[in-house]
């Protein structure tokens, strides 16, 4: 990632003989923070050429875990049970010949804290099975916070050392909580958004932003407003659905700190980047040496966080996956369930989205976003990475941002210095219309389109539906006013602009006080 940039042509600092990836993955988190989810998202997404072995048992001898890795990996154990020797010969035998086909192997242990102290110095010897050039087993260990004061005893500093990636997940902050809640109304087919602001306070409050929580809360309140006939949840069914399932314990538990919103896309992504360098996109570079966690969270979720040029380059190394966390932000303002539109397609920005959405990818400036009026997504770059933010707003001075999950602020100049140009915007638009439409064409199309010139202010009848003459100079007044080239035809850029005037949908917001 860092070699052409620094002019070198391998990396210096390996923990290899020679270079290539290998060591451990450290992840954990809080009970209910989403660990097992990043687990089954790692190997739903881990290509065809992986083979992986899962313990989910930790509670094992040296014996029992290599055995056990050697049955998930469908070794010929016969005659080898019982034996550390030759256990570890028929692994190193499997790893060399599957390095030999091109194939990676790796090691996930879910509960890795509970591991014994010397299945743990196992789990280190394995990573001894190398090449020259890289490491035959990567292995990534899953884990309560626990798991960090374990291998910091100085028993385990060698293991220790050999972590090359270290993550925390820490709960949801208020926001991302209710990202979260319709995100999984909508995947379940919800048309509205059931629960009143003040609900999700309080759900946030009582669940500590721990996913888990939220799902027992909110899954009591539905139940709750059911049984009292109450369509809309306010923030006493909460109350009570959170007084019926917590503990004790659990009510008195005080909020943690705001997670990193978006960490656990991120981490996936570092993941996957760290298990499979030579395929992992280079939009996804948090820094593997630090906890995701360690960046400082917004002191309130209500008001954007200001950022000048250092902090904003920081945050754009550290925004992960920041395309698809953008894309879902975006469908989310336009109110597209999320079983409408996938947004990993979506984000790909095909012309026609489906479900009335249509998409643009282009390049402009900030004058002409704002004058197209519509929450957009900008590419930006900063000291050799590089994210993508959805543009909320922007003024005279300032611009509004959400940055990996984060609502931020920065100086209007410092934006137009480190956005590409390129961006991509949404739109709805009835299903019928198939662009370009040109002078020539009739039909509900050429129909609508006189119908959103006239709203754009043009003067003109409603004659037939025909785009003649006098629609073709309408439309080349229109694209003059937005900075378009005004060649009467009808594309992707000239229909986002005629839409412009349209109320529905959310507005780039062009006063940020």
């Amino acid at each position: 990632m860092y070699l052409e940039f620094y002019g070198l042509k391998e990396p210096p600092f390996s923990i290899t003989p020679q270079g290539g990836s290998g060591g451990f993955v450290q992840l954990t988190g809080e009970v209910g923070t989403g660990k097992t989810t990043l687990s089954r998202l790692l190997l739903e997404q881990l290509p065809d050429n992986t083979q992986v072995a899962l313990v989910l048992n930790p509670h094992l001898s040296p014996i029992e875990l290599l055995e056990t890795i050697g049955e998930e990996l469908h070794l010929d154990l016969a005659g080898r049970h019982g034996s550390l020797k030759r256990l570890l010969d028929a692994l190193n035998a499997h790893l060399l010949k599957a390095y030999a086909e091109g194939q990676r192997v790796v090691l996930i242990i879910d509960e890795a804290q509970e591991l014994s102290r010397l299945a743990l110095e196992q789990v280190r010897l394995l990573t001894n099975l190398e090449t020259p050039s890289q490491k035959l087993l990567q292995i990534v260990l899953l884990g309560q916070p626990e798991l960090r004061d374990v291998l910091e005893r100085p028993e385990l500093r060698q293991l220790s050392q050999r972590v090359t990636a270290r993550y925390h997940l820490t709960p949801l902050s208020r926001e991302e909580t209710e990202i979260y809640l319709r995100h999984r109304l909508a995947v379940a087919g919800a048309t509205r958004f059931p629960f009143t602001k003040l609900a999700v306070r309080r759900l946030h409050e009582r669940s500590g932003g721990v996913p888990r929580l939220i799902n027992v809360i909110a899954d009591r309140a539905l139940l709750a407003g059911f049984a009292h006939d109450q369509a809309q949840i306010g923030e006493r069914l909460v109350e009570r659905a959170a007084g019926e399932t917590l503990s004790t314990r659990i009510r008195r538990y005080s909020p943690p700190p705001a997670l990193l919103v978006g960490a656990l896309a991120a981490a996936l992504a570092a993941l996957l980047l760290w298990l499979l360098p030579e395929r992992a996109p280079p939009a996804v570079t948090p820094s593997p040496v630090q906890p995701v966690a360690d960046v400082v969270p917004p002191a309130s979720p209500s008001s954007p966080v200001a950022l000048d040029a250092q902090a904003l380059t920081a945050r754009i190394a550290q925004a992960g996956p920041s395309l698809l966390l953008a894309f879902n932000r975006m469908l989310a303002m336009w109110s597209v369930r999320a079983d409408a539109i996938d947004a990993a397609t979506a984000s790909r920005c095909p012309a026609v989205l489906g479900s009335g959405m249509f998409c643009l990818r282009s390049n402009a400036n900030l004058s002409k976003l704002a004058r197209l009026g519509r929450p957009a997504i900008v590419h930006l770059t900063g000291e050799g990475a590089d994210a993508w933010a959805l543009l909320l707003g922007v003024d005279a001075l300032r611009a509004r941002l959400w940055l990996a999950g984060e609502r931020v602020e920065v100086d209007r100049l410092l934006l137009e210095r480190q956005w590409t140009g390129e961006y991509m915007a949404i739109w709805r638009a009835p299903e019928f219309v198939v662009l370009p439409l040109r002078m020539g064409d009739s039909g509900a199309a050429v129909d609508w389109l006189r119908t959103q010139v006239q709203a754009d202010g043009e003067p003109g009848s409603l004659g037939p539906a025909h785009f003649d003459a006098e629609l073709m100079m309408a439309v080349k007044r229109t694209q003059a006013r937005y900075g378009l080239l005004p060649d009467g035809i009808v594309g992707p850029e000239t229909l986002l602009a005629l839409i412009a005037s349209d109320d529905s949908g959310p507005q780039l917001r062009t006063r940020l006080d």
